[in-house]
């Protein structure tokens, strides 16, 4: 009995992080599809074959499909100050070449090396007392970097634990006055994960750790970053990575309506 009444309580209180009010966004739109993206973060973007390479097949599925290149520069556990973004800028490095469908190199000669950098904190950092001034101090800087290559920045807002559902309204408003602060979009995949907890407790989106994502959980992150980038729906394309099609449309719904209500649209 004392089982179900806790776990009672951890469904309310998700359901009211999840519909609590944050700071708004105030930027909602990078302003055109982007072409080439940096994913910079920790393993929460490298699970289950990386959050760039799901996006992309999302996009790939898609009736009109976008150009788009995805590179991932990921360290397990990381902060954004263990990254040196500026090295992922420097001429012919990272992203210089790729491969096609039939494995033939492809030298990328582009304006841009990459038009947006999608950096993570690490699951913690933005909301832990003695982490949480650096992360606003290097999504400052990152943000800088990008944009002195050229590039926009965007913030990706991560999920609370499994066990921990406070943690989503903390790293909501963290994300949010960050992106403000840095005129940078965000994408609102942790509030995203609350609304699939409160709304569809049958989908698992967490594996045995209660922290990294099963590959629902990436799918679903997946699909709200399509949404957030693209500004375009992602209810209907045809990828499901393998997931159940049903579950898949249900991750792909989920998405599109957290996208739509933290943008205000």
């Amino acid at each position: 009995m004392k089982r179900i009444l806790l776990a009672a309580i951890a469904v309310l209180f998700v359901a009211s992080t999840a519909d609590a009010q944050t700071t708004k966004p105030k930027v909602t739109d990078l302003g055109g599809a982007p072409e080439s993206i940096i994913w910079i973060g920790n393993s929460f973007f490298y699970f289950n074959n990386g959050m760039g390479g799901l996006v992309g097949r999302l996009n790939a599925s898609a009736e009109a499909a976008k150009k788009l290149r995805s590179t991932e520069a990921t360290i397990s556990g990381s902060s954004l100050q263990w990254h040196d973004v500026e090295s992922y800028f420097r001429p012919n490095a990272v992203g210089a070449f790729s491969f096609d469908a039939e494995n033939n190199v492809v030298f990328n000669k582009n304006e841009k090396l990459f038009e947006v950098a999608v950096m993570m904190d690490c699951s913690q950092c933005p909301i832990h007392p003695e982490l949480k001034s650096q992360f606003a101090e290097y999504a400052k800087k990152d943000s800088d970097i990008v944009r002195r290559h050229g590039g926009k920045p965007v913030l990706f807002m991560s999920w609370a634990y499994q066990n921990k559902p406070e943690m989503t309204a903390g790293l909501a408003e963290a994300y949010t006055v960050a992106g403000n602060d840095n005129n940078a979009l965000v994408i609102p995949a942790g509030l995203a994960f609350a609304r699939v907890v409160k709304e569809h407790p049958e989908i698992t989106l967490y594996i045995a750790d209660k922290r990294h994502p099963t590959l629902a959980g990436s799918y679903l992150g997946a699909a709200t970053s399509y949404a957030a980038l693209f500004k375009q729906s992602p209810v209907g394309l045809a990828y499901t990575a393998g997931l159940d099609p049903a579950v898949a449309k249900t991750l792909q719904e989920a998405a599109w309506a957290t996208v739509q209500a933290y943008y205000g649209k």
